[in-house]
């Protein structure tokens, strides 16, 4: 075997003269990739176990790879090994240092492999990870929002539509409905598992290799289902990636969104919540500035997960098959929208550990904007055999004449009503009571208090 020099890069050999300066830099991906330094070795090691079952290499020459394998994989997590730009990314840094641990029994550890597939088993192995830390905490999430809903069950607010007030409701049942979404992004992070879960290891470059390998041991021993079925795909695949991204960014959707809402109650125009002092901050000029800045950060960080993802998009898009350098920028857009994606769910959890109701304000907000209109419009339909559309525009007539005379429907009495409405009785009056409103909504999924405490317990079970 030819001597690999181990202070040149491994395809010298090849290329004679020396990588400027400029393009060594530009090239190297090793402050991005080094993070997969944990997978990279553990890939390395099964892949050498499988060489010598299929008897590939020697029992000797296995077992000198994984030891110089394990040393390196101590010296990094100590913090005692030293990274060079020079072998552009992890894979290479880490071969180049097998080379001076054990010598030249090293060259064997890329038999049958390439950095292409190599790259793509670490990414998903990582990504794989990856998900199930990020759905750890998005279980704290619904855990302290199911936790914010259940000690609201009779918390008055106005629903809004158009930010106008549409129909009381319960703070409770508000809550919940953002435990629902960020329900539906861990699964959508699980259903991933699916896509993530085939081996891309042991095609090599793009075409396979003519060496008598076993993916499908590979493949379970690195924990994934299964070996990917076309060597050109494996090596041009990233949709897995485009999967991840997304959704990381529909669950910052969704966090963005919650934010926006507080941000707005806790306005002085508002002041439907309290925030404590843990998760505000103060301002420069204005002493008497309690700023939601926590809150207006997850908002904005909302963006940037937004932007990977079309980065992403925008690299793949023109891209024929199989590898090119531009997927190299895959792991920084990674890494960043899951730094991103961490970094805002835990401040998040924090927020909403130190958010207080105005129950006060709630409720008189709720008790504005004839809140109980369409209560009405039900009542005309269900106990004088009205069809909707009359009812509607029945209870129009009793809004405006309320309107006109600076009255609530609550203020309303059966004599004004009987005026626009001979059929009414006395027993309307209890259709303007707003618990009584949010009660009568006991369809399955609405705001009803019987509803909300089955649903919280539901999902308490079901933790």
């Amino acid at each position: 075997m030819t001597k690999n020099k181990n202070n040149q890069a491994i395809w010298n050999t090849r290329i004679k003269k020396k990588t400027s300066k400029l393009f060594e830099k530009i090239g190297s991906s090793i402050d991005i990739d080094k993070r997969l330094y944990k997978e990279d070795i553990a890939g390395s090691i099964v892949h050498v176990e499988m060489l010598f079952k299929q008897k590939i290499i020697t029992f000797k020459i296995k077992n000198k790879i994984i030891y110089g394998l394990q040393k390196i994989e101590k010296e990094i997590s100590r913090n005692k090994f030293e990274y060079n730009k020079k072998y552009e990314d992890i894979h290479m840094n880490i071969e180049k240092k097998l080379f001076q641990i054990i010598g030249e029994e090293a060259g064997y550890i890329h038999t049958a492999r390439s950095r292409n597939d190599q790259v793509i088993t670490d990414l998903k192995i990582w990504i794989k990870s990856a998900t199930q830390e990020i759905n750890i905490y998005l279980d704290k999430i619904i855990k302290s929002t199911i936790k914010i809903a259940e000690k609201n069950i009779e918390t008055v607010m106005p629903g809004f539509t158009h930010l106008k007030n549409a129909q009381p409701i319960s703070l409770g049942h508000y809550f919940m409905a953002y435990v629902e979404m960020f329900k539906r992004d861990k699964r959508r992070f699980i259903n991933n598992f699916e896509s993530l879960n085939e081996s891309p290891l042991g095609v090599a470059a793009l075409t396979g290799t003519s060496f008598n390998i076993d993916r499908n041991y590979t493949a379970k021993k690195l924990g994934f289902s299964n070996p990917t079925n076309n060597s050109i795909d494996t090596v041009s695949d990233r949709d897995f990636v485009l999967d991840f991204l997304f959704s990381i960014s529909v669950c910052s959707m969704h966090i963005s969104r919650i934010a926006e809402e507080l941000i707005i109650w806790n306005s002085d125009g508002f002041n439907l919540i309290h925030l404590s002092d843990k998760v505000v901050t103060g301002s420069s000029i204005m002493p008497q500035k309690k700023n939601p800045d926590l809150i207006e950060f997850l908002r904005g960080k909302t963006g940037t997960t937004f932007g990977n993802l079309f980065s992403m998009l925008t690299i793949l898009k023109g891209l024929p098959l199989s590898y090119f350098k531009d997927m190299q920028d895959d792991k920084e857009i990674v890494f960043k929208s899951y730094d991103t994606l961490i970094n805002c769910l835990k401040i998040f959890n924090e927020i909403l550990k130190n958010i207080t109701p105005n129950k006060k304000k709630m409720y008189e907000l709720a008790d504005s904007g004839f809140i109980t209109a369409t209560d009405l419009a039900d009542y005309l339909v269900k106990n004088h055999s009205m069809s909707f559309r009359k009812a509607y525009k029945k209870t129009a007539e009793i809004v405006n004449f309320a309107e006109n005379k600076k009255k609530k429907l609550t203020e309303l009495k059966i004599e004004e009503l009987k005026k626009i409405e001979p059929k009414l009785t006395n027993d309307v009056l209890k259709v303007f009571d707003i618990k009584n409103s949010i009660n009568s909504k006991k369809s399955y999924g609405g705001t009803s208090f019987e509803n909300i405490k089955k649903m919280i317990m539901k999902y308490k079970r079901n933790k």
